[in-house]
């Protein structure tokens, strides 16, 4: 379980004021969370953070823009926490609940915000067990991310980061399950959000689109394909002198290559075996 730690602007709130105490309360509790989680106290932690909710709902403006930012920061944890439990159910629904909190705060300060958007899309990707609710949720954020990019900043770049490492590991457990096609929709994915945290191809997207097209090539309807990504990315690896990543694509290309060539001929052969098979029938 990941900690989300989201700081608070309290500097307009008196200091010994109600709100002020129900914030910092609030806050402490989730400390707590976090120590029971390290702790391996589950029930305990989903116990605290209840609590937590029940404590904020004393404040006086729902509306109050850092009474939201910690709601975010309790959801995260609420989310996981069902997750951890095997309430899938829930946790899905509390994840619907966490983006549309943070929907209407990217309308307020989406530079602040923006990062724990991509970190919400990050954690849908690890609780969502339908790999097509997955993918449908992140289409359905792609107008939101867009604007997001225009504004980079450091929380930006790595929470994209673990975007990336995220949809990567699914795309890699999904093809080591033989489920290649949902593994090809997640590495597109990665892809995408990796040139838009960097703008330009890197190493990271040059090596992602090398084992995107290696599970192509486990699709004989896709050889054709793979054969096209390969080429479009052979002069982006040549451009950053990555040797190995150079030599991967053009081994790689000679394999579809070989395949293509010998394709004519295994299928007269096998033709071959099984007329003489049915012959002695």
């Amino acid at each position: 379980m990941t900690h989300i730690d989201i700081p608070l602007v309290l500097t307009g709130f008196d200091k010994k004021s109600e709100d002020m105490h129900i914030l910092r309360e609030a806050e402490k509790c989730r400390l707590t969370v976090r120590e029971l989680v390290n702790d391996g106290r589950i029930i305990d932690a989903f116990e605290r953070s209840v609590e937590t909710m029940r404590l904020m709902r004393t404040f006086s403006d729902f509306d109050n823009t850092e009474f939201r930012a910690l709601l975010v920061a309790v959801l995260f944890d609420i989310v996981e926490l069902h997750y951890e439990f095997k309430d899938y159910k829930q946790s899905e629904h509390e994840l619907e609940t966490l983006f549309q909190v943070l929907e209407a705060l990217l309308k307020v300060d989406a530079e602040r915000f923006g990062p724990y958007h991509i970190m919400a899309m990050e954690l849908s990707t690890r609780i969502l067990r339908s790999r097509k609710k997955a993918i449908d949720m992140l289409a359905s954020q792609q107008a939101v991310t867009a604007s997001l990019f225009e504004k980079v900043n450091t929380g930006m770049v790595a929470a994209t980061d673990r975007l990336v490492d995220s949809l990567r590991k699914t795309a890699q457990l999904l093809a080591s399950s033989g489920d290649y096609r949902a593994a090809l929709k997640f590495y597109a994915e990665a892809i995408r959000f990796s040139k838009k945290r960097t703008g330009k191809v890197t190493r990271k997207e040059v090596k992602m689109t090398i084992e995107m097209a290696e599970i192509m090539m486990r699709i004989r309807s896709m050889h054709p394909r793979a054969e096209r990504l390969l080429s479009a990315v052979l002069p982006h690896a040549i451009n950053l002198e990555t040797i190995e990543l150079e030599e991967d694509i053009l081994a790689l290309l000679e394999v579809v290559n070989h395949v293509k060539d010998r394709e004519p001929r295994w299928r007269q052969f096998m033709h071959r075996l099984t007329t003489k098979k049915t012959a002695k029938k």
